[in-house]
């Protein structure tokens, strides 16, 4: 019988590219496809499959992620192979003992290369679980993200590089962080409000709500709301309205005394 695979990536052409090229695989049944890491998560959940093909960029919860989460769940842990767009991350894949890793466009020959040792791997569970713990470890002895100059922030398939001051606000919502810029709305890819938080740069950005992050010189006005908290209204084109936490409120009276 053949070895049920899952494709989670976040852009539809890559994952109608590798279920195509996997249709000359006998070998190997792709049984779902998702499109970011929440999806991913569930889908392993659900149907258990021998071998995950795991986008490593994806906005909300990435490659990494996922494994991280898996792990956490005690979830049934598949075969990995890593895809992605820029060489810089195959490293780190090996780094994490992924199974092999897949640059794109997808080649049919290293395909065939990745499925090969998949396969192998498939036939030693044990060595395989120790190489998931490995990941976990590397996972949470990796340093914070850097401060970045710039944020990159993917939009209609497309990577701009946005300088700080452009963003308006980010949210995070299933998972995914969106941010709202001057000309354009895109996600980040950061698996947690925290972890973009700690990209950018602190005397600019204000967590206002668990789920809001907002630029501190882009707020236009301040709104009484109900008991004693706020709303903010932000300088984007909708003029979007974000809460203000309970917890929140005092410390904004204080950066405006208000």
């Amino acid at each position: 019988m053949p070895i049920s695979a899952i494709i989670v990536d976040d852009e539809q052409l890559a994952r109608d590219e590798l279920a195509y090229l996997l249709r000359s695989f006998p070998e190997v049944e792709v049984v779902a496809q998702g499109r970011n890491g929440v999806e991913a998560v569930h889908l392993v959940r659900d149907h258990q499959p021998a071998l995950l093909f795991l986008d490593v960029q994806m906005p909300g919860l990435d490659g990494f992620g996922v494994v991280k989460r898996l792990r956490e769940r005690k979830l049934p842990m598949p075969q990995l192979i890593f895809a992605t767009a820029y060489d810089q991350y195959a490293v780190q894949a090996f780094e994490v003992n992924a199974v092999d890793y897949l640059l794109k466009p997808f080649d049919k020959a290293r395909l065939a290369q990745a499925l090969e040792k998949a396969m192998r791997h498939l036939e030693s569970p044990a060595g395989s679980a120790q190489k998931i713990d490995r990941v976990l470890e590397l996972l949470e002895t990796r340093h914070g993200p850097p401060a970045l100059a710039k944020l990159p922030v993917k939009a209609n398939g497309r990577h701009f590089l946005l300088d700080q001051n452009e963003v308006i606000y980010a949210r995070i919502e299933d998972g995914v962080i969106t941010v709202v810029a001057n000309q354009l709305e895109g996600t980040a890819n950061c698996r947690t409000i925290e972890e973009l938080q700690a990209a950018l740069d602190s005397k600019l950005f204000w967590r206002a709500h668990r789920s809001y992050l907002v630029n501190l010189n882009r707020i236009k006005e301040v709104v009484p709301w109900f008991n004693s908290s706020y709303q903010l209204r932000m300088d984007d084109k909708k003029q979007t309205e974000i809460p203000v936490s309970r917890t929140q409120s005092r410390q904004l009276r204080g950066l405006f005394n208000l």
